[in-house]
């Protein structure tokens, strides 16, 4: 290909397709992540328009609940059926960007707020769909946190921060599942925007994760093509009618772009579509029709094991939940007849059919009564049943990509329903229904509580599955429920202002926030319920050379079959750095009988044990560390503790080193104290004694208050052993 046929490959041929060109045939990218978004007529990257009917299965905030890598693969695995059923190369997703803050418009299509959930969860949907023939691309790289003028904000962030939190579960797919694609960000990071900047998109993504795959751009993302490409941007999305393609023709003929640069990224662009062309071959599309059958009872299976059981206190001899059959059931809440199933935005999916929680038990209660939105009428049926089923939630119009939501809370008519069915019926079970974090006034007051997120098509089946003990709820919560917004590790920085946002909590994101500073939650990170319980004991670890191999007895003390989500943290509670007191490091899913006990062992990565040490890099520091083994991140179950080695982190000693960095050394420290003592005899019991004040000057300095009895030359070259001797 000459010059400007493999500039033509850099862009898209329209919204959803690229260039083909010289053997390299055109495919179709196309949204997702909870199912296929496929347009047939003229495209548009936010929900606008319409799109084939496709499985809507349960999105990322329900996924995430899960903690189940497993269902989360099987999901990716249906929607590449789906995808080569319609002919699509590359679905784009899955979105792991943390929840920074609750109040991010589109966390429904994020998994959580910790890194390590994110990133094991995400791995699996990319394997699934790969497994499948069809492409990944992970998004949205990297720090897009809110939607707040997302095509523009700075996000500006410390290294470390940026690297332990934000890079580290685009790191893991990376490195573990190989995404065809990784698709950039629409906003800056440290003031340079992700669609130009070299260090996230060459020497991190490339040179330190060793990616090989194609770099996309967010629709709309690039600002400066021929800056994007040099920075290591391969395929700018949609096609823009050639005009960048002449910039980077220009810039070649100008010898301002190396045509090596078009070269690289042209064979990229090539190498996807031959890609997806050998994929296609190798596994022929099934008709649609069968797929949706298929995919729909599934859908409900998944969203199932998604629904987290908050609450459920006894209200007379027994737990409210599950619903005893033949009682009578009062279904109250617009919710329950219409449900909220999916966000809106570009992930929104045109669905193949769509079931109701009201139907579905009306299936298993026939003579249940429901009643909408009037208090009044939710009243009177509340009290003449011996039930009340009280569904809640968000509304579409307050969460969806392109704005942030303004606060937790549920709207004034729904709180003016709850208060209205509580007085009435002390039975009440609330069903909640939203994308993200919502408030629920005294919950206390609330004896059943069931987190249903947003469940996908089928979530309403699922619902009465588990509202009627069909199915045992083992979902948890992938991101904490606070008391109060202000209590939010971001709530004085969200969501910034003069087109900055400035992470201030640094790592302390989610529940490390909390649980550091001592917090009271209305819900932790990893609560859920069960209609039975489980014991955890027999703790051990043992060290690998790559990690820990964490094992742990779990036995179901309870009457039923159940789900138990282990939950392995780990802390260091002495530490060069300011630290959360601990971190969510592995995960087990397990299934056990009524009485039944197991083994459960799960392997902790070394990778997963590591902090970012500003100017050394990636290591474990050496020390004692804690393993704690449990329910939630404050519900903990069983602890231990395991010694690591590590190397020497300290920084290299210079003259400015502080005077009690220096007599920390080993090496230099007893040399110096010496000294010391010499030029101050009568302090020499009690070198502490010349105050903390000096403590904090730098050696060098402390020279100029000698009297020239100890020379800078002496000094250096003591400084030299030191570090020599490290």
């Amino acid at each position: 290909m000459n010059l400007t046929e493999k500039a033509a490959l850099l862009s898209g041929k329209d919204f959803w397709h690229t260039e083909a060109a010289d053997g390299a045939p055109s495919v179709m990218l196309t949204d997702g992540p909870h199912g296929l978004r496929k347009q047939a007529g003229e495209g548009d990257h936010l929900g606008l328009g319409d799109s084939n009917p496709a499985t809507c299965f349960p999105p990322a905030v329900a996924l995430g609940a899960s903690f189940d890598p497993d269902l989360v693969a099987e999901v990716g695995t249906m929607i590449a059926a789906e995808a080569r059923a319609e002919d699509v190369a590359v679905v784009l997703g899955p979105g792991i960007n943390l929840k920074r803050s609750p109040l991010c418009g589109r966390n429904f299509e994020y998994f959580s707020e910790d890194p390590h959930l994110s990133g094991l969860l995400g791995s699996a949907w990319v394997r699934g769909l790969q497994s499948g023939g069809v492409g990944a691309s992970l998004k949205h790289f990297a720090a897009n946190n809110q939607e707040h003028d997302r095509l523009r904000v700075s996000a500006d962030i410390d290294e470390r921060p940026l690297r332990e939190l934000y890079l580290r579960a685009f790191e893991r797919v990376v490195r573990d599942a190989d995404p065809w694609t990784v698709m950039c960000s629409y906003n800056a990071i440290n003031g340079v925007l992700a669609s130009e900047n070299p260090w996230l998109l060459t020497t991190v993504l490339r040179e330190e994760w060793g990616y090989a795959g194609l770099v996309v751009s967010d629709w709309g993302a690039v600002r400066d093509r021929v800056t994007s490409l040099a920075a290591g941007l391969d395929l700018q999305m949609p096609g823009v009618g050639g005009a960048s393609d002449a910039e980077v023709v220009a810039a070649v003929e100008a010898g301002e772009l190396d045509e090596s640069v078009v070269d690289r990224s042209a064979g990229r662009v090539a190498a996807l579509a031959a890609r997806a062309q050998a994929a296609a071959a190798e596994r022929p599309a099934r008709p649609l029709a069968a797929l949706h059958a298929e995919h729909h009872d599934a859908a409900r299976r998944i969203a199932g094991h998604c629904i987290v059981l908050l609450r459920n206190e006894p209200v007379g001899d027994a737990p409210l939940l599950p619903l005893t059959p033949g009682s009578r059931i009062a279904v109250i809440g617009e919710f329950a007849r219409t449900p909220r199933y999916q966000g809106a935005g570009s992930s929104r999916i045109n669905p193949t059919r769509l079931d109701s929680a009201l139907e579905e038990l009306r299936r298993l209660h026939p003579d249940l009564t429901f009643t909408g939105d009037d208090p009044a009428e939710a009243s009177a049926a509340a009290t003449a049943a011996e039930v009340a089923v009280l569904f809640l939630g968000l509304p579409a119009e307050e969460e969806s990509e392109g704005f942030d939501r303004a606060h937790l809370d549920l709207p004034v008519e729904q709180l003016d329903l709850l208060a209205a069915v509580l007085a009435a019926q002390p039975r009440t079970v609330v069903v909640l229904s939203a994308g993200g974090v919502v408030s629920v006034p005294h919950p206390e007051q609330v004896p059943a509580l069931v987190q249903a997120s947003l469940l996908g098509q089928a979530g309403g089946g699922a619902v009465a599955d588990v509202l009627t003990g069909r199915v045992n709820p083992s979902a948890r919560l992938a991101e904490t429920v606070p008391l109060r917004l202000a209590d939010s590790p971001a709530f004085l920085d969200f969501p910034g202002e003069r087109g900055h946002v400035r992470y201030g909590e640094g790592v302390f994101v989610g529940y490390r926030w909390y649980d550091a500073r001592a917090l009271p939650v209305t819900f932790p990170f990893g609560h859920g319920l069960s209609y039975t319980t489980f014991e955890h004991t027999d703790l051990g670890v043992h060290g690998r050379p790559d990690g820990l191999d964490v094992q742990v007895t779990i036995t179901n003390t309870g009457a039923v079959t159940g789900r138990e989500v282990v939950q392995v943290y780990a802390g260091k509670p002495a530490s060069q750095l300011t630290r959360p007191p601990r971190a969510l490091v592995g995960t087990a899913v397990v299934e056990l009988a009524a009485g039944e006990s197991r083994v459960v062992r799960v392997d902790v990565p070394l990778h997963a044990l590591e902090s970012w040490f500003t100017g050394y890099g990636w290591a474990v520091e050496a020390g004692e560390y804690t393993i704690e083994v449990g329910a939630s991140s404050r519900d903990l179950r069983a602890r231990t503790h395991v010694s690591l080695d590590g190397p020497d982190l300290r920084p290299l000693l210079h003259l400015e080193s502080t005077l009690g960095e220096v007599l920390e050394d080993p090496v230099a420290g007893p040399l110096v104290a010496a000294g010391l003592a010499e030029m101050a005899p009568d302090e020499a019991d009690d070198v502490e004694g010349m105050g903390q004040m000096l403590m904090s000057f730098p050696i060098g300095r402390v020279l100029t208050m000698a009297g020239g009895a100890v020379s800078t030359a002496d000094i250096q070259a003591l400084l030299d052993a030191a570090n020599q001797a490290r």
